[in-house]
């Protein structure tokens, strides 16, 4: 199904830099098949991050709805260690998580050259004005605060 129809289906904006183009088939790097595409013809990847199964699994399927390539990771720890070995084109950072908050993994990729120009959204149940500018001193490119509806999760997406 094209992208359009998936996001009109779902009554979702379709991401700016997807509006128009077709989806292409192939292989990934991971061997699987993929209908994904992005800016630039180049498949837009994100790793999502937060504690909550069910949330990684919601932003999982709303985001691959729309045709980006979804990478989930339970921990900063663990977003961390994927993020070395296959760099996401945008990170989704929940705050609150064991082994490795948002704060300290938005912290250690803003720090790194290799990763500081990958764009990070902290997604948060915290919505305290002091979470947003401390997340944004950090390099956060934007703050979503939970709960939050898909069309705003994919507006957000699609501004950057």
């Amino acid at each position: 199904m094209h992208l359009s129809n998936v996001a009109q289906h779902h009554d979702l904006p379709i991401p700016l830099g997807l509006i128009g183009q077709q989806p292409t088939s192939g292989k990934t790097s991971m061997g699987t098949d993929n209908n994904n595409t992005s800016r630039n013809n180049k498949i837009l990847k994100i790793l999502v991050a937060d504690d909550s199964k069910t949330e990684r699994m919601r932003l999982k399927q709303v985001l691959e709805g729309v045709g980006y390539e979804i990478t989930t990771a339970a921990s900063g720890s663990e977003a961390l260690t994927l993020i070395s070995s296959n760099a996401p084109d945008l990170v989704l950072l929940d705050i609150i998580m064991e082994d490795g908050d948002g704060y300290q993994t938005c912290r250690a990729l803003k720090r790194n050259p290799e990763t500081n120009p990958i764009p990070v959204i902290m997604i948060s149940s915290k919505s305290n004005d002091v979470d947003r500018k401390w997340a944004m001193k950090l390099g956060a490119l934007d703050y979503i605060v939970k709960p939050y509806s898909d069309t705003t999760l994919l507006q957000r997406l699609s501004d950057i």
